[in-house]
């Protein structure tokens, strides 16, 4: 039998909450918030509010599974463990992966818009593909991500984030704004229904939390630490995120906020307490890049590592010879970003993403109660049974139309998905019945 070597445990506590943040932190909050205020008026902090209860939910089921298994590989390995089917566990993958995509293709639409137009006026589809160009040049040119590379993009990102929450304090120190509006409900379809809209939306800028379980490997004390920093980030962004919610539809009326691509911008040029608007446009671009890059980075290396898994075809896994980088995967996956950003706005390419990880998640909640037969010998964080299952269940009815979410997302999502089921049996002609998928050679660690 072969030994692998492991990763090291060198990521405590401390930077492992600092990583969830981070994870949480990013393109989202910075575009989404006028297409939030969009389903529900000028109270547009009670979906995030409700989006973040309701991620809690599926969060109890990553701790167990993080502190159960602690290995880089996520949803995939999840749903490999509990049902060792490998169409599965390749289309779980496959789901997180094009969901990176998506995730990208929304970042490079917020990127080609308001922030860019402070220093540069393109339409925003051109923008948005000089930004997918930088990415795969710096993706091809190949990346090492580091600890303090990561470190200093979540302290630009949520500085950012600060600013708001710092003018938002200030206008009600000085009677700037029109707080009343925070209550107002405008929803087109009733409270009811804008809250499930807004809320389907607004899972959005909370994803990223499902990230951090590619450090579980890298992490001193797993069982312990996880759980904690994984909940204590969520608390953490949350109110980050609702004091920025509150700030934007206290200074700018909601017409403003949903017709806009940089809402925070807009925030930032009425403010009383006042900040270069260049800057925090600068700081803004960062954010979404950031996320961007990252979804790219990890898009190619999973196509890299199903097709050196012999899952889709080995064309995928070819390495350029002196760059050492996966460039057929690169190009595959940008060419499907570039199709995204060609025919999707922000709203649906970001519900796009939504709809992919809220089927992963579902399964992920359904996970862990049918693991709960395989014991380990460590002990670690338990999830109350309810959570869980309850989590399964949000999950599934966010999924459906009733959110309001478009008929196109569903397509989007469909073909997106069905490309993987041609590749798994495109591959399968050639090399025949996968029999066994060893996932933690295809999701590499962050």
């Amino acid at each position: 039998m072969t030994v692998s070597h492991e990763l090291k445990r060198v990521i405590g506590r401390r930077m492992l909450l600092l990583f969830v943040v981070g994870d949480i932190l990013g393109a989202g909050i910075y575009a989404l918030v006028g297409k939030v205020a969009g389903h529900v008026g000028g109270a547009l902090w009670a979906p995030f509010l409700v989006a973040f209860v309701l991620a809690a939910l599926t969060a109890t089921a990553y701790a167990e599974l993080v502190g159960k298994y602690p290995q880089a590989a996520g949803a995939a390995l999840y749903t490999n463990k509990a049902f060792g089917i490998p169409f599965v566990t390749f289309i779980v993958a496959f789901a997180v992966m094009m969901s990176g995509i998506t995730s990208a293709s929304a970042a490079a639409r917020a990127f080609g818009g308001r922030y860019l137009a402070e220093f540069i006026t393109l339409p925003v589809v051109v923008g948005a593909f000089i930004f997918l160009a930088l990415i795969t040049i710096v993706n091809f040119a190949g990346i090492s991500e580091s600890v303090k590379v990561n470190v200093t993009l979540t302290i630009i990102e949520a500085f950012g984030l600060l600013v708001i929450v710092a003018i938002g304090i200030y206008a009600l120190f000085t009677g700037e704004g029109e707080p009343a509006r925070a209550l107002e409900f405008h929803p087109v379809s009733g409270a009811f229904l804008g809250i499930l809209g807004g809320t389907a939306l607004a899972f959005y800028a909370l994803l990223g939390f499902e990230d951090s379980v590619n450090l579980a490997e890298e992490a001193k004390e797993p069982q312990r630490d996880y759980p904690r920093a994984l909940f204590g980030g969520i608390a953490v962004a949350a109110v980050i995120y609702l004091a920025v919610a509150f700030t934007a539809t206290m200074l700018v009326d909601t017409k403003t906020l949903v017709a806009s691509t940089g809402p925070l911008l807009e925030v930032v040029k009425v403010a009383g307490l006042a900040f270069p608007p260049k800057v925090f446009a600068l700081i803004a671009l960062l954010a979404v890049g950031n996320t961007a890059l990252i979804n790219m980075l990890m898009a190619s290396r999973l196509v890299y590592g199903m097709a050196r898994q012999r899952i889709i075809p080995a064309t995928f896994g070819a390495v350029h010879p002196t760059r050492a980088t996966p460039w057929v995967a690169i190009v595959f996956t940008v060419g499907i970003a570039a199709a995204l950003v060609s025919t999707g706005e922000i709203g649906p390419l970001a519900d796009t993403t939504v709809l992919l990880l809220l089927c992963v998640f579902a399964l992920v909640n359904i996970c862990v109660l049918v693991l709960r037969k395989d014991r380990v010998e460590h002990e670690h964080f338990v999830a109350p049974t309810w959570m869980p299952a309850l989590g399964a269940v949000v999950c599934l009815f966010l999924t459906l139309p009733i959110t309001g979410r478009s008929g196109d997302v569903y397509l989007r999502a469909a073909i997106l998905v069905g490309i993987g089921v041609v590749l798994w049996f495109v591959n399968r002609l050639f090399v025949g019945p996968i029999k066994e998928i060893d996932i933690t050679k295809i999701n590499p660690p962050d």
